[in-house]
């Protein structure tokens, strides 16, 4: 907790120092030709631990006449976390390379040593912090790495968007590939160099347990290839897409995986989405809230790409939940994971300063937000009847899923209104769920 809060407070005392030495500006000046935002990666997710490595996003304006929108703009990255993951990443964004179409282009390679995993259905898989505090007796403490497993992910996705003829309505269409490689964490690669007392004992976690009792099925547990073909409508009126300040975006999409393109698990997901801007004093402060469903409405997902969040604008390196940074703030990592899913999110948003710094157009924000979600259809299993009544209560509950929510404040630092660093730090409201969450990273949640 202190950590989290000394890395916010650096993150606050550095954006403060920096405005005090400019003045605010009332008018932003245009941009035009070439804009890059290159950084070293410094940043912290609670869920992932450090993160370090270097990025760039390069944007185009052209002439400026569409400014603050760019015309293209190529996303690099290259970072690893201290908990063990990687991305390795590229991302192409535009509107104008292909005439009336917008076209997004993701090709990432992610490492995850140690990926959470806390069972399905939300409350309905116990979870017990006792079990991964090291602090406790022998006796009750299992693992810090209980409810982790490795993955290795391979990504390509392409999508594109197209104006249908009614106003601000537009067809989607694209395709992604996944290659997951899954298995047990590397117990020696953690306790390479460690002291005897800090090393991890070498135990069955959550994953392991899961493939001997049959939950996970034996011919999913070390992953598979997933191929995807998607297709859906899009209503877009947002008045500045990095943070709009009215309008709405819907979108409906179906996502299909069939076995005539080669998919181990043959299934098809179906996505809703709605989220509504308002402004509340212009320029300055807005409301914004959004809500999501998705579910299988044909074949059976397999498990590990159930965690997956579909949609045809891919805003960060992870897509996947619900929990974490991405969906539910303060909530542990994919806690929350079912055949069917529903998400809420709602932000109060405050630009408290603008100016220019290095020729650049600047402004700070703050917000207050509330995220929940749930199971709302269950993955399907069977509990082995071999279990004894104590294993059983340890790692099942008979209570009913339920809502699970969090809420928190974050931080915004922009620059030329489309790079944007944010800081989040979130509070679970049920101990099941977690404590809370720190994350620094990119852009407004949606």
């Amino acid at each position: 907790m202190k950590r989290n809060l000394l890395s916010l407070a650096i993150v606050l005392l550095l954006a403060s120092t920096g405005f005090s030495q400019q003045e605010k500006e009332d008018e932003e000046e245009i941009r035009t030709g070439l804009n890059v935002g290159g950084l070293p990666v410094i940043a912290f997710d609670s869920d992932l631990g450090l993160q370090y490595g270097a990025l760039a996003n390069l944007y185009f304006y052209g002439d400026g006449s569409q400014y603050p929108e760019y015309r293209h703009s190529l996303y690099f990255e290259i970072s690893r976390f201290t908990k063990g993951s990687g991305i390795n990443r590229f991302f192409y964004d535009s509107k104008y390379l292909i005439p009336k179409v917008r076209l997004t282009v993701d090709l990432s390679y992610l490492t995850e040593q140690a990926l959470d995993f806390y069972g399905f259905n939300g409350y309905e898989s116990v979870y017990n912090p006792d079990w991964v505090d090291d602090s406790q007796p022998d006796d009750v403490y299992q693992s810090r790495l209980f409810y982790r497993h490795a993955r290795n992910r391979f990504r390509l996705t392409m999508d594109f968007q197209g104006k249908l003829k009614f106003d601000h309505l537009n067809w989607s269409a694209g395709l992604a590939f996944f290659n997951d490689k899954i298995g047990s964490i590397d117990i020696e690669k953690f306790n390479k160099g460690k002291d005897e007392e800090d090393k991890l004992p070498d135990i069955d976690g959550l994953y392991e347990k899961y493939i001997q009792w049959g939950i996970i099925p034996i011919d999913q547990a070390k992953g598979g290839n997933t191929n995807y073909l998607k297709f859906g409508l899009v209503y877009d009126s947002r008045d500045n897409e990095p943070n709009p300040m009215k309008g709405i975006w819907t979108e409906a999409i179906v996502v299909t995986a069939p076995s005539f393109i080669g998919n181990d698990f043959p299934h098809t997901k179906f996505k809703f989405s709605h989220r509504q801007y308002f402004t509340l004093i212009p320029k300055n402060l807005s409301l914004a809230y959004r809500l999501e469903y998705q579910g299988t409405i044909g074949g059976t997902a397999p498990w590990f790409i159930q965690p997956n969040i579909h949609t045809p604008y891919l805003r960060s390196a992870n897509s996947e939940g619900l929990g974490g940074g991405k969906t539910m703030r303060g909530i542990m990592r994919s806690r929350v994971v079912g055949d069917a899913i529903a998400l809420g999110n709602i932000e109060l948003r405050w630009k408290f300063a603008r100016f220019q710094f290095i020729k650049q157009n600047f402004y700070l924000g703050l917000n207050l937000f509330y995220d929940a979600g749930q199971v709302v259809k269950e993955i399907d299993y069977t509990i082995p009847q071999s279990l004894t009544p104590k294993v059983r209560e340890e790692y099942f509950s008979t209570d009913k899923e339920k809502l699970h929510s969090s809420y928190g404040l974050g931080l915004r630092i922009a620059m030329n209104q489309n790079f944007i660093i944010a800081v989040d730090y979130g509070l679970a409201l049920n101990e099941q769920d977690g404590k809370s969450g720190l994350y620094i990273g990119l852009n407004y949640l949606f």
